[in-house]
């Protein structure tokens, strides 16, 4: 039997959301990428540590949304969501961090995780942390150009959410 989840991925555009889904489900970087407009859908299965199958229905949004995400029909029914900002481009974070409270707010007990992308190009300064209200330890690190972190990110997410039972 497989299980699937929807799982939401939120933030500004440019941080690398869709370079993210298209590395998990395809293994693979294209560096030219037209803006998602709207939503992207993607969907990957990953193995399960009982041995199940979990089908994970990437929604890729438009950065354009911002906040207002919350207030269309995109988000009803997310499992979770990944939260992405960009490493070159500390404003981002602050952002992520913004978008992970009102996550949380409209979805209790729903995983999430906040992500700094692009860390082959930049490593994030400890004040960009700070000032978003995260310590480094509150988010993951990926590389969709080189895979770093990414495989690990969707399997941890996955897990969360069967462990919770969404």
């Amino acid at each position: 039997m497989t299980l699937s989840a929807k799982v939401m991925l939120l933030g500004e555009i440019g941080v690398g959301k869709s370079s993210l889904a298209r590395r998990f489900v395809f293994d693979r970087f294209e560096g030219e990428y037209k803006s998602t407009i709207g939503v992207d859908i993607l969907s990957h299965e990953i193995a399960l540590d009982d041995g199940r199958a979990l089908k994970l229905m990437l929604w890729d949004t438009d950065g354009d949304f911002g906040a207002r995400i919350f207030e269309t029909v995109y988000i009803k029914g997310a499992s979770g969501a990944l939260i992405v900002s960009d490493a070159t481009r500390p404003a981002t974070l602050a952002k992520a961090a913004r978008l992970a409270i009102n996550f949380a707010d409209a979805f209790p007990g729903r995983p999430s995780r906040v992500i700094v992308n692009k860390i082959d190009l930049a490593d994030m300064e400890a004040s960009a942390f700070a000032g978003a209200g995260l310590a480094p330890a509150d988010v993951v690190r990926t590389s969709a150009r080189t895979g770093d972190g990414v495989g690990a990110l969707f399997q941890s997410i996955g897990a969360d959410i069967v462990r919770r039972g969404l």
